[in-house]
């Protein structure tokens, strides 16, 4: 905390003791004018050291010599309120058991500290009795202005609380700790009172063996060279005081309720798991009170978002583009507290789609029937796994019993020239290029051109094909959604949260046939919901989704008889949508490309050899351009914004080549291949994927 320059600087502790050395240089220039005697007869400086040794745990100089305290930079407003007279000054190790301090000098002593701008007020005093009407209420009141009270539990070492700070809990309505000590090794005291039945608002804090003796302005070491220690409940409370002190220069919006809170839930949690009836709450953990409670978000804004939660996790065409990136910007947590972060560290890169398990990993059978004018068929999960019946199909009671229709469509002719094909399961893109007889050859790995760049899964899908003399055109959609990376997903559910995200699209395409030349030019409108290209961030940053305008060109020619070549290159234009977070600019370019040669009767009349060489879909450039907050005001609770941009194109480029071959064997469908992925998944540091793999399959 102090590297960062919180030491209390601005802040004024209020010190209700026995008085002050004024002439300490450990208060040189922070000893506030206002310090006074609340009898007004005395001066300041007291009969004894405790009220100096007090305020020097909350507050003494860093000057490399004695005591460091722990607001070291505060100001400290010392009231000296022990009654005229009745303070031995023996010196012993907690003198207030020879000093008295009235009610009514101490609420006197409060509402001073209050009107004299105090955030902090350390009552290092205590007794038996339960507090007067009149302190209660000025206890109230300073804890209704916005101040931070502490007040030493008392060293009788009892079970419980006495009367004294039992009543002042109560008195301060959430904004009052009663301070208990530990020692070093963080065992409640031996003198120190315990919390018993009051443990909401006790909070214990190092009290034992704590510096040190002066004189005359210098730590007293005596003549075998040693210095004096301290201890008692009194000392422990100047460090939560000092505590409060940190916190409130920090977070200048914070209430003395607001701080009590914070201290208390943050404190390490010793005893009996929760509070309990030695160490209240716990013990002062300084550190965990200077990190974000509860619920965080993007300052400004008000969707929540969990630093511990995953705040984006990239598509397959951005690959590791999210491994080089730094998102610098301010959170603010429950309380309004701004905090700096990074939020490069939660962001995740796309996950390696397992292409072999894809290709290998189904037990699927295929049902088809059709006619001149209509065709169907159905893809069937052929696992065994009971599913519902699928009466509609027609199938027996016993595949019945066994199937689930993985896909299925319908292709209908409604005149000679118009084709309508419809799917369930299924993409667009596939159902084109059937009505219009294209010729792709199969493949286990290497898909084609007209890769998404993202994890989605099609719910329903149409074409619909009109023959305009020579030219064929052809209208295509298909509704679905995209799905969530595993580390994404799991944050989203157990926040309640979808863990999909809705994607739609329409396409326009041309075809013709030139000898022996087919072509086929195409326009897809891809609109996503909440995506960007398949990537999804966090609900925090408020993105609205995005459009995608892909143009695609598809090539076969075929030079001589059995053999094929083929050509496809899709190229993609992303626009997010407006945003509160988005900023000019925010857009990409990708592409994606295959090539093809294939022949056919390569070793049986009716089997297939073919050899493709592809690029799925990758991100070729361009990024977003995020507005994230860069500072933030406590005067006027807003965030400043600076730009910065979150580019996503990934460093590895994929390649993958295929060997695959496709025909009748041993009675049944065989096929195999011999694929070797370069950098798989966009990612230049993975090492390469290669093998080789068989598929068979019979019905019996």
């Amino acid at each position: 905390m102090w590297a960062g320059g919180r030491t209390g600087a601005g802040v004024t502790v209020a010190v209700v003791d026995t008085g002050i050395d004024p002439d300490s240089p450990e208060f040189a220039g922070r000893l506030s004018p206002a310090s006074k005697d609340i009898y007004g007869t005395r001066g300041v400086e007291g009969p004894d050291d405790h009220g100096t040794l007090v305020a020097m745990v909350a507050a003494a100089a860093r000057d490399n010599t004695g005591i460091l305290g722990m607001a070291w930079g505060s100001t400290v407003l010392a009231i000296r309120a022990d009654e005229p007279n009745s303070c031995g000054g023996d010196n012993a190790a907690d003198p207030t058991t020879d000093c008295a301090f009235t009610d009514t000098a101490i609420a006197n002593s409060i509402d001073y500290a209050v009107a004299n701008g105090a955030k902090v007020v350390n009552l290092s005093l205590g007794g038996p009795d339960p507090i007067t009407s009149r302190l209660s209420a000025a206890v109230r009141r300073a804890v209704d202005s916005g101040v931070f009270m502490v007040v030493a539990a008392g060293n009788e070492g009892l079970p419980e609380l006495e009367a004294f700070g039992r009543t002042m809990v109560d008195a301060g309505n959430g904004g009052l700790i009663i301070a208990g000590s530990v020692g070093e090794s963080y065992i409640i005291s031996d003198f120190s009172n315990r919390a018993g039945a009051n443990p909401t608002y006790y909070l214990a804090a190092r009290g034992e063996r704590i510096c040190c003796t002066y004189e005359n302005g210098q730590l007293y070491v005596d003549a075998d060279g040693f210095a004096y220690l301290f201890s008692g409940t009194s000392f422990a409370a100047p460090q939560i005081a000092g505590a409060a002190a940190l916190l409130a220069q920090a977070f200048p919006n914070l209430t003395g309720r607001q701080i009590t809170d914070i201290l208390l839930r943050s404190a390490f949690d010793a005893g009996a798991s929760g509070p309990d009836a030695v160490y209240g709450r716990g013990i002062l953990d300084v550190f965990r009170a200077f990190q974000p409670l509860g619920a965080t978000a993007i300052a400004g804004q008000t969707a929540s978002l969990p630093l511990g939660d995953g705040t984006g996790v990239a598509s397959t065409a951005m690959g590791d583009a999210f491994a080089r990136v730094r998102l610098p910007t301010i959170v603010t947590d429950e309380y309004g507290r701004a905090f700096s972060t990074d939020l490069s560290g939660t962001l995740a890169s796309a996950e390696l789609q397992p292409r072999l398990y894809g290709a290998l990993g189904q037990q699927v059978r295929s049902v088809a029937a059709g006619s001149e004018r209509a065709s169907m068929a159905f893809s069937i999960d052929a696992r065994g796994r009971q599913g519902p019946r699928i009466a509609a199909l027609r199938l027996s009671e016993e595949d019945a019993e066994q199937a689930r229709v993985l896909a299925a469509q319908v292709a209908v002719q409604l005149s000679p020239r118009t084709e309508l094909a419809m799917a369930y399961r299924q993409g667009a893109d596939g159902l084109a290029a059937q009505l219009r007889d294209a010729e792709r050859p199969a493949f286990m790995i290497a898909g084609t051109s007209r890769d998404t760049g993202m994890l989605e899964g099609t719910d329903a899908a149409f074409a619909l094909r009109h023959r305009l003399g020579d030219w064929g055109l052809t209208v295509s959609g298909e509704s679905g959604s995209t799905v969530t990376a595993a580390s994404v997903r799991h944050a989203a559910e157990m926040r309640g949260r979808r863990v999909d995200e809705d994607v739609a699209s329409l396409g326009l395409a041309l075809d013709r046939r030139f000898g022996e030349l087919d072509t086929a030019l195409g326009l897809t409108w891809t609109a996503e919901d909440r995506t960007v290209l398949g990537a999804r961030f966090h609900e925090g940053f408020g993105l609205e989704g995005s459009d995608t305008l892909f143009m695609d060109l598809d090539l076969g020619w075929r030079p001589a008889d059995r053999w094929r070549l083929g050509a496809s290159w899709r190229q993609g234009f992303t626009t997010l949508a407006d945003a509160p977070l988005v900023g000019a600019g925010s857009r990409l370019a990708s592409n994606a490309w295959a090539l093809d040669l294939a022949r056919t009767g390569a070793f049986a009349p009716n089997d297939t050899l073919a050899l493709r060489l592809s690029q799925p879909l990758r991100v070729s450039g361009g990024g977003v351009n995020l507005l994230l907050p860069s500072d933030w005001s406590y005067e006027t609770l807003s965030a400043s914004y600076a730009e910065h941009r979150l580019d996503l194109t990934p460093s590895g480029r994929e390649l993958i080549g295929e060997l695959a071959w496709r025909g009748a064997l041993w009675g049944g469908d065989a096929g195999a291949s011999l694929f070797y992925r370069h950098q798989p998944g966009h990612f230049a540091g993975r090492p390469a994927d290669h093998g080789v793999a068989f598929r068979w399959g019979r019905r019996f």
